[in-house]
């Protein structure tokens, strides 16, 4: 969506504080045996209480109020009460959720507790690049030349890139147009980020795999080539300079 009034500004506010606070309170409620069921309803209790509907369940009936993907999970994974947390995983928890007919999306990656497979070098780059690549964004970049940013930088960090997920248009629903902010260089993408709209921008920055596989639960995806992969994601308004970033409650620079 693009922001024409004050109205649809504030209403995307609050939403994005809402699945931001989510996420926020989730991390730092993850503690080593608590199962990720346990985890997402505590989230799901948290957008209750502020009126927003959890976006997964809304827009695909998917089985829990937020995604909880852990170590060699990289996306969509369910919340269920056999996954149990244990010190030195790599989690991510995604939270998006409708509110007032407006739409949110935010994640991010974290080690619980000690880093005992040597994984916060990972986290760190996924966060920087996602940082670089967000204060590069403005009205009239080209959406490929951003994906290029992610791609060379997580070359020069020595990971890569997963190369069928991405960043997407948000605002009156989950994913809008754009649908293909790539981490990687599309030469055929000629479209451009356009001033006062409102998009979702995330890095998947991985050891091994570039691609994401499906996992026969239907949801779950597991990369290629196995190994870890970090995803970290803010949604921001695009402007004629620096970016409003609409999720920057949720701390995952910290």
């Amino acid at each position: 969506m693009s922001i024409t009034s004050n109205e649809e500004l504030l209403g995307m506010q609050q939403i994005s504080n809402a699945v931001a606070e989510t996420l926020k309170q989730m991390r730092a409620r993850a503690t080593p045996g608590m199962t990720a069921k346990e985890l997402d309803d505590f989230g799901g209790a948290i957008l209750n209480s502020l009126g927003a509907k959890s976006a997964p369940k809304l827009t695909y009936d998917f089985p829990g109020w937020t995604c909880i993907s852990i170590n060699n999970e990289i996306a969509h994974g369910i919340p269920t009460d056999d996954k149990v947390l244990k010190e030195g995983d790599l989690i991510n928890i995604d939270v998006s959720a409708e509110l007032n007919g407006f739409w949110a999306d935010n994640g991010g990656s974290f080690i619980l507790g000690e880093d005992l497979n040597d994984l916060q070098p990972l986290v760190d780059a996924s966060k920087q690049i996602l940082r670089k690549a967000i204060n590069q964004i403005k009205g009239g970049v080209k959406i490929a030349d951003i994906g290029k940013l992610i791609e060379t930088e997580a070359r020069k960090s020595g990971y890569k890139v997963i190369k069928n997920l991405a960043g997407h248009g948000v605002g009156r629903s989950l994913h809008e147009e754009p649908h293909d902010i790539l981490n990687c260089y599309d030469r055929f993408n000629n479209t451009r980020f356009r001033k006062n709209s409102v998009v979702a921008i995330e890095t998947f920055i991985a050891t091994a795999s570039t691609y994401a596989d499906q996992e026969e639960d239907g949801w779950t995806l597991v990369g290629n080539k196995g190994g870890y992969v970090a995803q970290h994601e803010h949604t921001i308004i695009v402007t004629d300079g620096k970016p409003v970033i609409l999720t920057s409650v949720n701390n995952i620079w910290e």
